[in-house]
């Protein structure tokens, strides 16, 4: 796809706070957060600004990449 200027990319989000959030032990919830460098769970808009600019012209030039987006947690 890529003649066509189509790229494809995923994005690979890492704990974020949702509704399935509740179903959780929180123990679970306090250790992601120790373990996360940025020290908080993601939130939705942190996935769909990531979502938003790999769809925007900005990166055109990005194709074949898996984004982690989870706070710098591996």
């Amino acid at each position: 796809m890529g003649s066509r200027s189509v790229t494809v990319n995923s994005v690979l989000p890492g704990l974020t706070r949702t509704d399935v959030m509740a179903t959780v032990p929180p123990h679970v919830v306090d250790d992601a957060k120790a373990r996360t460098p940025l020290g908080r769970l993601g939130e939705p808009a942190d996935i769909a600004d990531v979502v938003a600019f790999l769809a925007s012209d900005a990166a055109r030039w990005i194709t074949g990449q898996t984004i982690n987006a989870a706070g710098g947690m591996i």
